[in-house]
């Protein structure tokens, strides 16, 4: 089953256009939305509230940045109180980082602003059309994860090894 390129052209724009929206609130209410918290902190805390403790890497990975850019913000965000770090057991060379209790509050605040906007936003809407574009923009979200691969890093052929 196929849409027609009307329809696709609809729905990247739609998608376009959202994102963009949702840009522009961010940036508008940062401070609101966020408070103390830095705004790429939710995308590193989340993971640790989810998963428990973590490498820097394995953060990286998740927020899809560069470890280098990770680490920066992590720093940042170590500063701040929001996580601490402690040795891996597993590796004592490597580190864990863990979501302190002010950090756990920082994302309980900005996950309570960000409700009150869906439910300002969604308070036209049934329970059934709000449920109903969940599941879409999940499948949507999946499909495309599927559709457009991650880029592969290209590695360095080991020296003295000819193709």
């Amino acid at each position: 089953m196929s849409i027609s390129p009307g329809t696709r052209d609809r729905l990247t724009a739609s998608i376009a256009q959202l994102i963009r929206t949702g840009r522009h609130v961010s940036t508008r209410a940062a401070t609101q939305l966020y408070g103390e918290l830095p705004s790429f902190g939710w995308t590193l805390l989340l993971p640790l509230e989810q998963d428990g403790d973590q490498r820097c890497s394995a953060l990286a990975a998740r927020a899809g940045v560069d470890v280098s850019v990770a680490s920066r913000q992590l720093a940042v965000l170590e500063r701040s109180g929001y996580v601490e770090r402690r040795p891996d057991p597993r590796d004592g060379r490597a580190t864990l980082l863990r979501l302190t209790p002010q950090g756990a509050e920082a994302l309980a605040a900005t996950r309570a602003v960000r409700a009150d906007w869906a439910l300002a936003a969604l308070s036209g809407w049934s329970e059934h059309d709000a449920r109903r574009l969940t599941d879409l923009l999940d499948r949507l979200r999946a499909d495309i994860e599927v559709a457009v691969p991650a880029p592969r890093t290209a590695r360095p052929e080991p020296q003295g090894v000819r193709r």
